[in-house]
């Protein structure tokens, strides 16, 4: 039997934010400057896939392993070394980190911290399995029980943990699986442990937000992200 979940957990005001997130592709306002930066977005698996309005009028470069989406960079996240060294002012990575196994995500960010400039930030987003974990011991669920409902679809506890199933079978692709998972601890730890030692989180929706740079963040950065 599935079960269909309705919790205030699903909706929890990032405390990095000024504003309370109520949905994480809802983030902030533009910028006037955001015209002369470049943005690359990590396994961002379509270019048609709406980026946070903080973004807007950015230069995005599509960055994914599948060469059929037509992407501007055809690479696998792992060997971002090969690219320019400094490139852009932020990498956004929205649920890719999940599909790499734990001992790869140290050579994904060295790839990180290669392209950025050195006042450059990273932008990831991850499940929040911390949060999830809460959610199934506290409504008492199952591992096939629905949880809520995607544009793609409905998304069952295993689809947060391992990957979205339906996706996975239909590409028979296995870089769509989860290899690993993180909470807002694990996150930061790993964050600061690859060379970006300020770290900004947030949560809301079964989702982690990290924005982490590898100095003090400028005044530019703090007022985009509104970091306080």
């Amino acid at each position: 039997m599935t079960r269909s979940l309705r919790s205030p957990d699903f909706e929890r005001e990032c405390n990095f934010f000024k504003v309370p997130i109520s949905h994480p592709s809802i983030l902030l306002q533009t910028h006037p400057m955001n015209l002369q930066k470049t943005l690359l977005n990590v396994g961002g698996n379509s270019k048609h896939i709406q980026l946070p309005e903080v973004y807007s009028g950015w230069k995005k470069v599509l960055l994914d392993i599948d060469s059929s989406i037509q992407p501007d960079i055809c690479c696998d996240a792992r060997n971002l070394l090969s690219l320019t060294p400094g490139e852009y002012d932020v990498v956004y990575c929205s649920h890719n980190l999940e599909h790499y196994y734990p001992h790869e995500s140290p050579m994904v960010l060295q790839g990180f911290r290669h392209v950025i400039n050195s006042k450059g930030a990273i932008d990831i987003h991850v499940p929040d399995l911390g949060q999830l974990m809460k959610i199934v011991i506290n409504n008492d669920m199952d591992i096939n029980d629905f949880l809520y409902q995607s544009a793609a679809g409905p998304i069952t506890v295993h689809d947060v943990l391992f990957g979205y199933g339906v996706e996975i079978e239909k590409s028979g692709n296995d870089f769509f699986a989860h290899k690993t998972g993180f909470t807002v601890k694990s996150l930061e730890k790993l964050l600061k442990e690859n060379g970006f030692p300020y770290v900004y989180s947030g949560i809301a929706n079964l989702e982690i937000r990290a924005v982490a740079f590898l100095d003090t963040p400028n005044t530019f950065f703090k007022n985009l992200y509104q970091i306080a």
